[in-house]
């Protein structure tokens, strides 16, 4: 893959927060010393994860998180986005680990910044249920009574889409259920949960509140009516049923009618004022009409009901996961939302943006992020209001339905002995960390 490495990267303005992400369920481990997920449950049924791997280890990242915050010292990043497991802070024991872990980010110098829901549901909880919405805020009010002292910069949700699509309509991720759009209370509930945290997050004096959203472009595979529709209700799915509540108050058209309780009153909470928007951008999807055929795409099956179709983006490279490169992409879904959302639209962050290489010397790793930052650098240019950019992810780790065979790392970790090596991405990160003051070449 090309790379522009070696030219100078774009000056960011001062204050711009440049930081690594990773999730509780994909690498912490000590599976024993909290309660049972949705996804314990999930992975102990055959067939659902491709490697048979569960998540009971990892990266072992409870008993090594000090190896991994000298690690995030070394690399040099402002801030550590992780999350906390529900599951794990049901005990006193579990919220003593984030204590401990975010004391030891604070005294490395790195900005903790947690996401309270990162997929990981307590096994007897369900997103079906309007309860778990206020069980969440229960959850959040609970957690942020602890850490609040130390932790400032807070996430309620990561990407309710892909937890409404991949775990509840189509059914390979947790809980497994293969719903269709009989899924679409999973979305308002998360939804509610996030603006329920949010008001027990303010309610505890946090001043500095986002969520991480996964959106992309959509682009219709032709002129044709058909495409263009097609692609337009993808987008709605994908995008604005989970963009429009939080940042218009309302859902998109005809999409309210479908949802449960009432719609009205939980858009209320749902749209409470955020003070950042995050966005997790991988690639573009290019959409077409339905063509009555099952169609994998992504290590995904879509069934042949649905009335859209995902078609491949020709032209492109893609990554281990089969997932195009498309840097630019990030630059038209950026300058999308500041044209569709107008001043309704906080200042962004950039909470994951990855992918999946082998190797050690991963210069197809350097090459994405490369292209990635200076396509956002050209978002800012443009004029969106962006102020961060976290990479996914630090560490390799359980990547949810395809065990271990895909490494989205920073760092390399060989899960026999748990030994950590930081490849060439690593220190191309480290360096242009460095030098992102001193307007210097960055080299790999």
């Amino acid at each position: 893959m090309a790379t522009d490495a070696g030219k100078a990267i774009p000056r960011f303005p001062d204050g711009f927060l440049w930081g690594v992400s990773t999730s509780a369920h994909q690498i912490e481990g000590a599976a024993g010393l909290r309660e049972p997920s949705v996804w314990d449950a999930f992975t102990a049924g055959p067939g659902r994860v491709k490697d048979g791997s569960t998540a009971e280890v990892a990266c072992d990242h409870v008993h090594r998180y000090r190896e991994d915050v000298a690690l995030l010292a070394d690399l040099g990043v402002d801030a550590y986005r992780f999350s906390v497991s529900w599951p794990r802070v049901r005990s006193a024991r579990g919220l003593d680990f984030y204590d401990r872990l975010v004391d030891e980010l604070c005294a490395a110098g790195v900005r903790p910044v947690p996401t309270l829901f990162h997929w990981d549901l307590p096994a007897d909880l369900d997103w079906l249920e309007r309860d778990t919405a206020a069980r969440f805020a229960a959850y959040v009010e609970r957690v942020a009574g602890r850490l609040g002292d130390r932790v400032t910069k807070w996430i309620t949700l990561n990407e309710p889409a892909e937890h409404t699509l991949l775990g509840h309509a189509l059914g390979v991720h947790a809980p497994g259920r293969r719903l269709l759009f009989d899924a679409l209370p999973v979305a308002h509930h998360q939804l509610l949960a996030h603006g329920l945290g949010v008001r027990a997050l303010r309610a505890a004096g946090a001043t500095d509140i986002g969520i991480a959203n996964s959106h992309g472009p959509t682009w219709p595979a032709s002129a044709a009516t058909a495409d263009r529709e097609a692609a337009d209700f993808y987008d709605l799915l994908l995008n604005r049923l989970f963009a429009d509540p939080l940042l218009l108050g309302r859902y998109p058209d005809g999409i309210g009618d479908l949802m449960p309780g009432d719609v009205a009153a939980d858009l209320e909470v749902i749209s409470e004022p955020l003070d950042w928007y995050g966005i997790n951008y991988y690639a573009p999807t290019r959409v077409g009409a339905p063509q009555g055929t099952e169609i994998e795409f992504g290590g995904v099956t879509m069934p042949a009901e649905l009335p859209f179709s995902v078609r491949r983006i020709e032209g492109r490279p893609v990554t281990d996961f089969g997932w195009p490169v498309v840097p630019e992409g990030l630059t038209e879904l950026l300058t999308t939302f500041r044209d569709r959302y107008g001043d309704r639209l906080p200042p962004v962050v950039i909470t994951e943006n990855g992918c999946s290489y082998p190797g050690l010397d991963d210069q197809d790793r350097i090459a994405y992020l490369d292209g990635h930052v200076r396509a956002l650098h050209a978002a800012l240019e443009a004029g969106v209001d962006v102020r961060g950019y976290f990479v996914w992810s630090l560490l390799d780790n359980f990547e949810w339905a395809e065990g271990y065979a895909r490494r989205f790392g920073l760092v390399h970790v060989d899960f026999a002995t748990q030994e950590r090596t930081p490849k060439s991405s690593y220190h191309w990160y480290r360096d242009m960390l460095k030098d992102r003051t001193k307007g210097r070449t960055v080299k790999d």
